[in-house]
């Protein structure tokens, strides 16, 4: 079903359900004049369809020149006998006109619709699915025979010889001709025709270079039934070709192709091949896209290139007391868990003990008084976590709390600013991804200008360019406030301490033998009195970076087996005669993580209720707009 079909069937409910709820004589004088769209009209006691009508007559005079620059113009006047019913149905006809051909711009323009007599006929027109409707008459209705006498003009229909043969689909090896190949009587109808009566004329200059070749296509879509054609009967060098005939049903179509000797007529810029304005946009799109996309990576490796600073990475097995968690997240690259890391750091330093709350979504921190605290950030974590403590110095770490989760995204963003003011980090510009990105911005340019120069120059072909390169174009300016924004990136102080933790990561990842044999070698390593390394004092220390490192599962079981080995558990979480970490640190990362990065559900979203379960209202949802009809 077309479109028009489609507007003409919701238009004469909408008359339907008018006509019940008013008297006829309210409808009829408070039709809007948006209502008198294609297809919309009832009387006010019976409803009807407006499409139910015939023609008594069709006939059509085609009149095909060639201007001064040797393109093809055509001056149509059809005139068109409608038998209305005798009573209120119709208030004029409406003729659907093509606006474009073989992807070229006809260039339709109506020039008058004009009665029996001479006198002009009301019409407005509307462009929808390329197609120009006229639609004739105004409030009044109409009834019995009408005849509407309508004027128009086209150029550019006749086809190349290439372009003639796509078009019948004729195989290589045809005879090579321009072509008039035309519709004379629309396929999209549902009037009967009684009689109908075609002429085609073409001007001295077209007739001098007919070939011959004449034919005449009749039926609905897709028929190769032949009919008649008469002619060319030629007056003062004027050639005149005729199609008549008797009823004709519904849809039921006439199409003639007539030959022209090759280069007749000059085509439009639309039909020729023009790949700058068919594909160089496409070229574009591709190579704009491809260089922001290399923007992007020029930062990437501007911030990769900023993190080495020997290149030499050694095992590590433990991290000073100035690069606490909430810092060294700053400089680690996709750092994880930042916050649980660093309630993990105070507890192992014996500032805080983390304890079994109210429920398992909810731990309690308890403050242990006289603790020395490693640095200024590790205050403010305890300043920040204790803020509601109770008189015993215990919190609980709330599960839903706008308020503490504000706090802990305070605290990532002061590890952020101490890893610029401590010398560690700072912003740069990559040059690379800047000149990247203006030829990118560059070339999109130079694409949209070809795409619209051939879309002015009514290349239909060249449309679906010009929305690919604007939707790449636009894509390719939202892309730019990243390319050419500055970026934090690491100093050369900071890559080294990257580089220290890389060690720690590595000390880590290691196997317990090795593990053990570097702890031996190191004469740093906290000593028990019998001179071996106190393994379990370093394994807790390394736990906050190792949950930064997103080896915390891992590492915990390490730990688990050293406790096991010491016969104790930790004493810093959970049952200190447990050995059993992983129980409690997994319970605790996930929901200290939960905590501080809740958000609460109504952010952004609307408090109005829905109307599909209730609490709805007419009118409430979106869309609406016009309804009516003709």
């Amino acid at each position: 079903m077309t479109v028009t079909r489609i507007i003409r069937a919701f238009a004469a409910l909408a008359l339907a359900v008018a006509a019940v709820v008013a008297p006829a004589s309210a409808v009829a004088a408070s039709e809007p004049v948006a209502a008198r769209a294609p297809g919309a009209a009832a009387h006010a006691a019976v409803q009807a369809d407006v499409d139910d009508f015939s023609y008594a007559s069709w006939d059509a005079i085609y009149e095909v020149g060639l201007d001064d620059d040797g393109r093809a113009r055509m001056h149509v006047t059809e005139t068109l006998v409608a038998r209305f019913p005798d009573y209120d149905q119709n208030r004029g006809i409406v003729r659907g006109l093509p606006t474009s051909y073989e992807g070229a711009d006809l260039g339709t323009r109506v020039l008058s619709v004009k009665d029996a007599e001479g006198a002009a006929v009301p019409y407005e027109t509307d462009g929808e699915d390329g197609l120009l409707f006229v639609l004739t008459g105004d409030d009044d209705y109409v009834r019995g025979l009408t005849t509407y006498v309508i004027e128009y003009e086209m150029r550019d229909v006749i086809l190349a010889a290439d372009a003639s043969r796509g078009a019948r689909g004729e195989r290589e090896g045809t005879p090579r001709v321009d072509e008039f190949y035309w519709d004379l009587l629309p396929l999209d109808s549902t009037q009967p025709i009684e009689r109908f009566r075609a002429d085609v004329v073409f001007d001295a200059a077209m007739s001098d270079r007919l070939t011959g070749s004449a034919s005449c296509y009749t039926g609905f879509s897709g028929s190769t039934a032949e009919c008649p054609i008469q002619g060319p009967a030629v007056d003062g060098g004027v050639a005149t070709f005729r199609v008549e005939s008797g009823e004709r049903p519904p849809g039921d179509g006439v199409t003639v192709a007539i030959g022209f000797e090759p280069g007749t007529a000059v085509q439009p810029p639309a039909r020729t091949p023009n790949p700058a304005a068919d594909f160089a946009p496409f070229l574009a799109a591709i190579g704009a896209a491809g260089l922001s996309v290399g923007a992007w990576v020029s930062v990437s490796a501007l911030q990769r290139r900023r993190r080495t600073a020997t290149g030499i990475v050694v095992a590590q097995y433990d991290v000073p007391d100035s690069m606490p968690p909430l810092l060294a997240a700053a400089i680690v690259p996709g750092a994880k868990d930042t916050i649980p890391a660093e309630i993990v750091h105070l507890a192992v330093r014996g500032t805080l003990r983390i304890e079994e709350g109210g429920s398992p979504e909810n731990p309690r921190l308890r403050r242990i008084p006289g603790s020395r605290i490693p640095d200024q950030l590790d205050v403010e974590a305890l300043d920040a976590l204790f803020l509601q403590a109770n008189a015993g110095g215990v919190v609980d770490v709330p599960s839903a709390s706008e308020a503490f989760a504000g706090r802990m995204g305070a605290l990532e963003q002061s590890g952020k600013k101490a890893a610029d003011s401590r010398g560690l980090t700072t912003t740069a510009r990559s040059r690379g991804a800047a000149i990247m990105q203006w030829c990118a911005i560059a070339v999109a340019a130079a694409g949209v200008g070809l795409a619209l120069w051939g879309v002015i120059g009514g290349r239909l072909s060249a449309v679906p360019a010009l929305v690919v390169i604007s939707f790449v174009i636009v894509l390719v300016l939202i892309g730019s406030f990243y390319s050419f924004a500055k970026h934090t990136v690491l100093t050369p102080e900071g890559a080294r301490e990257l580089e220290y933790l890389k060690g720690v990561e590595e000390f880590i990842r290691v196997a317990d033998a090795d593990r053990l044999r570097m702890l031996q070698s190191y004469r740093g390593a906290e000593r028990r009195q019998d001179g071996t390394a106190d393994v379990i004092h370093v394994y807790e220390h390394l736990l906050p970076y190792a949950m930064l490192f997103g080896m915390e599962k891992e590492w915990g079981d390490v730990l688990e087996r050293a406790y096991s080995l010491e016969q104790r558990g930790p004493g810093w979480i959970g049952d200190p005669t447990s050995p059993y970490l992983g129980v409690y640190l997994s319970a605790f990362t996930s929901s200290s993580h939960a905590a501080a990065t809740y958000t609460s559900p109504s952010a952004g979203t609307s408090s109005s209720s829905g109307g599909s379960f209730g609490g709805g209202f007419s009118g409430g949802g979106g869309g609406g707009g016009f309804s009516g009809g003709r």
